[in-house]
């Protein structure tokens, strides 16, 4: 396989961390590829050609090309070996993937008001609003549900979900909001995953940060 993966260059995307972390949890070689988003690269460049919604993330394989992160995921699952990104179970698979895409279609004002910034450039951001702390409760309400008394997973082993999902709960745990001590340590253990922790690490590189 040849697979490049397009990303942002600011590595801010949480979608973009997603699908970099399936990568690497698969165990596959890729070239990533940041993109000037800013600039409008994705516009103009490679990405223009590639990408029918000029969205990153992107994932090249060969002459296939497809974005979205939970495409990209379940294209990988479906076509690779190497340890899963979903549960085995079909019934948890689709859990798995129902909380993929809640993640990404609710909680607007949160991810808003709590935008990537504050988890990887440590951004003290203002209070929440009214509809951004309804929105936070109903991310705590939801993850207490999901995520089985004293369990380190959402499904016994790790899923690309744990990572959608702490990452979700990182908004929170570093602008200093309440979250309840047991998803704090489910979420920050989640983040120190190896693949989570190289892409810290490149955002850093790319800043200039020591």
């Amino acid at each position: 396989m040849s697979l490049t993966l397009y990303i942002d260059s600011n590595y801010l995307s949480p979608y973009a961390l997603s699908a970099f972390v399936a990568l690497r949890e698969k165990g596959l070689a890729f070239t990533p590829v940041p993109v000037d988003l800013q600039a409008g690269a994705h516009r103009t460049g490679a990405m223009s050609v590639l990408s029918a919604t000029l969205r990153v993330p992107t994932l090249s394989d060969g002459e296939f090309h497809l974005s979205e992160s939970s495409a990209i995921a379940e294209y990988l699952e479906d076509t690779c070996p190497g340890p899963r990104l979903y549960p085995a179970d079909p019934k948890q698979r689709a859990k798995a993937r129902e909380i993929q895409a809640w993640i990404r279609s609710d909680l607007l004002p949160l991810r808003m008001e709590r935008s990537t910034e504050v988890v990887f450039r440590e951004v003290t951001p203002p209070p929440l609003s009214d509809a951004a702390q309804a929105a936070a409760d109903k991310l705590l309400r939801a993850a207490e549900r999901l995520l089985p008394p004293g369990a380190a997973h959402l499904f016994g082993e790790w899923c690309v979900a744990d990572t959608d999902l702490a990452l979700m709960l990182q908004r929170l745990l570093r602008a200093g909001d309440k979250v309840p001590e047991r998803l704090a340590v489910y979420a920050n253990a989640q983040w120190q995953r190896a693949a989570v922790q190289e892409w810290v690490a490149l955002g850093r590189k790319s800043r200039g940060d020591q």
